[in-house]
């Protein structure tokens, strides 16, 4: 397993993504959170097709983290079902896996 993951998740706005990134890094749940948008999103929800404007989150976490982080966003996050996806961190400098290391 992985020790360092990239967790992404989207909101529809850019405050209500604004906010679930400060609550996970005031929580101390990930190292960092980048807010990437307006993106571009094409889908299917509910049996149909549909297209929209999304705010992109992505958090920087450690493996031990990672329960604690899906809860939270699962809990706090504007959607019923919201995208909670980890991607491993397979490789990265030295200084900057040191620092995914701030949560435990």
């Amino acid at each position: 397993m992985a020790e360092f993951f990239q967790v992404s998740t989207a909101t529809e706005t850019r405050e209500q993504a604004m906010e679930l990134a400060r609550s996970v890094v005031s929580a101390r749940l990930a190292a960092g959170v980048q807010v990437v948008g307006p993106v571009a999103s094409v889908f299917w929800h509910a049996g149909k097709y549909g297209e929209g404007e999304e705010w992109q989150l992505l958090f920087k976490v450690s493996a031990g983290a990672y329960d604690r982080l899906e809860r939270h966003l699962l809990s706090h996050h504007p959607w019923k079902n919201p995208e909670v996806a980890a991607v491993p961190i397979v490789a990265g400098s030295p200084a900057y896996l040191r620092w995914l290391k701030v949560v435990p």
